[in-house]
């Protein structure tokens, strides 16, 4: 029994001995994501895509309200007293036809919101895992570099809201290094307009 917490107590110390030879880094892998460079022309992209997309839905609805428009006026011609009974059946008729290209017009705008979101969606996720695994091989990079055996996420989130990572102690952040790293091959960004000078 005696040789037994010996032996426990040993290994623990033996485990404690290799914990505190271990090297931990964290960083903050949300801020990375948001301030790399392709993250930011990736979101001007994505918002020109939604820009471009939400213009086919405005050009499909304005067909359609026009469509309303001629329905409107159909139905007051087929109702109205001063046209002959052929006029009006023939007005009824120009009417049912416009119904059923509403709905069918109708039927199909709400497929192509679906179909084009959907895409939207599909593109914005393949995107963004895209930038999240360039951002992981240069942390990879940088930690096998400096020797860190452990390097932890501090922005990740349990089911429950709370930071997976809630305290570490002797660990550097490399976050902002990463960053630096990440933005080097970044386009020059374009000078600033100089203001105009007012001649007296």
């Amino acid at each position: 029994m005696i040789r037994s917490i010996i032996l426990s107590l040993s290994l623990l110390g033996l485990v404690s001995t290799q914990a505190a030879d271990l090297k931990f880094g964290v960083i903050d892998m949300s801020k990375a994501f948001s301030e790399f460079h392709k993250t930011k022309e990736a979101a001007e992209k994505f918002k020109g895509n939604l820009d471009k997309a939400q213009k086919e839905m405005n050009d499909r609805w304005s067909v359609y309200k026009n469509l309303m428009t001629d329905m409107q006026k159909l139905k007051k011609e087929a109702s109205d007293p001063i046209m002959t009974g052929e006029a009006r059946q023939k007005k009824a008729v120009e009417f049912e036809e416009k119904g059923k290209e509403l709905r069918s017009l109708e039927q199909e705008i709400g497929e192509a919101q679906n179909r084009r979101s959907s895409q939207l969606k599909q593109e914005d996720m393949s995107i963004r895992k895209g930038i999240y695994d360039e951002i992981l091989v240069v942390v990879r990079e940088k930690s096998k570099t400096e020797g860190y055996d452990f390097v932890f996420d501090k922005s990740g989130m349990s089911l429950s809201t709370v930071p997976v990572l809630i305290y570490y102690k002797d660990a550097v952040d490399i976050t902002d290094q990463v960053i630096v790293e990440l933005n080097k091959a970044a386009p020059a960004a374009a000078p600033a307009a100089a203001p105009e000078v007012k001649k007296p």
